[in-house]
C-alpha cells in the first residue's frame, strides 16, 4: 500500500509518501512541505495546495490519503484555515477517485508510540526509528504527515484490491507481473467468503 499521508495547513500543508504492508517496516518514498505566500488572499493560496498536491499524486500515484482530522482549538482562525486546506485535501483525492482516510491527532500518536498523548517529541523520535531514518523529517508539518502514513499503513486496510493493482501497474510503467491476476482472486475470494457467510445466516434464520 502507497499511502500519501497529509498534515493540512494553509500557510505549510506538510506531505509525505509512506509506502508498506501491516507487519512489515514502511519506507519513505517522499516528504516535504507544501508552503503558500501570506501576502495572497485565501483562494489563491488554496488553489496553490490544490495545485501542489495534485501534482504529487500524479507523481506518486497513492492508494490512499490520509488527511489528519481538524479539531477544536482554542485559535479558531487557525481551525478554519486548517479545515479549508484539509477540505483541499479531500477534494484532490475525491477527483482522483483515491479513498480518503482521516485520523484524529490522538489516534495517530496511539498507533505510532501506543500512547495517544505522547508529545511531538516522542512521536518524531519513534518515527524515525521505525523507518531507520537519523532523525524525524523537518518541519513537524512534514514528520506529522509521516506519521499519518505509517498510521494508515498499520491500521488502514485498502478497499479495492484491484484498483491498487492498477495503481502499482500504473506506477511499474504498464507491467504488471501477475499483479492484476492475484488481485482479482483476492477479491474473487473475499466475496466468496462474505456469500458464504450470508447463506450460514439466512440458514439460521430459516
Amino acid at each position: 500500500m502507497r499511502v500519501l499521508g497529509i498534515d493540512p495547513g494553509l500557510t505549510r500543508c506538510g506531505f509525505a509518501v509512506v509506502e508498506g504492508t501491516p507487519g512489515r517496516p514502511p519506507h519513505l518514498l517522499g516528504v516535504g512541505v507544501v508552503r503558500t505566500d501570506p501576502a495572497l488572499d485565501v483562494p489563491r493560496r488554496l488553489v496553490t495546495i490544490e495545485e501542489k498536491l495534485s501534482g504529487l499524486v500524479g507523481q506518486w500515484l497513492p492508494d490512499v490519503l490520509a488527511v489528519e482530522r481538524v479539531f477544536a482549538q482554542n485559535n479558531m482562525q487557525t481551525v478554519i484555515a486548517t479545515a479549508q486546506a484539509a477540505g483541499i485535501a479531500m477534494l484532490v483525492g475525491a477527483r482522483q477517485a483515491i479513498p480518503v482516510a482521516q485520523y484524529t491527532p490522538s489516534e495517530v500518536k496511539a498507533a505510532i508510540t501506543g500512547n495517544g498523548r505522547a508529545g511531538k517529541e516522542q512521536v518524531g523520535h519513534m518515527v524515525a526509528r521505525v523507518l531507520q531514518l537519523d532523525a524525524p523529517p523537518k518541519p513537524a508539518d512534514a514528520a506529522d504527515a509521516v506519521a499519518l502514513g505509517i498510521c494508515q499503513v498499520w491500521r488502514g486496510q485498502s478497499s479495492n484490491r484491484i484498483e491498487e493493482a492498477l495503481r502499482r501497474v500504473e506506477r511499474n510503467g504498464g507491467h504488471h507481473n501477475g499483479s492484476l491476476e492475484r488481485a482479482a482472486e483476492l477479491s474473487r475470494r473475499q466475496v466468496e467468503r462474505v456469500n458464504a457467510a450470508t447463506r450460514r445466516v439466512g440458514r439460521r434464520r430459516s
